[in-house]
């Protein structure tokens, strides 16, 4: 199993995840993506096949985006001379795993490993909080690993969610 950058590999191999714009996303976008650097993608395979991907892009918690009292909540975690407009925050911008791998834990190692790359890789730029725009129906395993929604009604298909980062530390 190896766990790569999509640019390191000379070919993707045979994905599906059950959604064809998730699949597509992998075989047809992830490339473009790097190349106008708007997000890595990362791929997880073994032998055969690809067994989960995931894109980073950068992202931000702002206080225009979120209701007033779970701005007010967020900004507890931080010093009263340290309170912003906005706080940095790492995407994902997509996230899927194979049908064939479903219900054998990636996904949450893959949350797990994510998590432990920003958190060692602060070096260059920083970054408090990782979020997501959640399908609803992914929405329970987000909260199984520790992503809080940032907002309460969903508006269309996804709802916003976050992890704070400094909860590893």
């Amino acid at each position: 199993m190896k766990l790569a950058k999509l640019e390191e590999l000379e070919k993707i191999k045979p994905f599906d995840c059950g959604d064809a714009d998730l699949n597509g996303f992998l075989f047809d976008d992830a490339s473009y993506y790097k190349e106008q650097m708007i997000a890595n993608t990362f791929v997880l395979e073994e032998e055969n096949e690809t067994i989960a991907y995931f894109s980073l892009l950068n992202d931000k918690i702002s206080q225009t985006t979120i209701s007033k009292n779970l701005w007010r909540k967020l900004r507890r975690v931080f010093p009263h001379r340290k309170h912003l407009g906005s706080y940095p925050a790492v995407k994902i911008g997509r996230f899927a795993v194979s049908q064939n791998h479903k219900k054998e834990g990636w996904g949450t190692e893959l949350i797990s490993a994510i998590k432990q790359m920003l958190i060692n890789n602060q070096s260059i730029s920083a970054n408090r909080f990782l979020t997501v725009d959640a399908y609803i129906t992914a929405v329970p395993f987000y909260e199984k690993n520790g992503f809080k929604q940032l907002v309460n009604d969903a508006e269309d298909d996804t709802i916003p969610m976050y992890y704070d980062l400094k909860e590893l530390i």
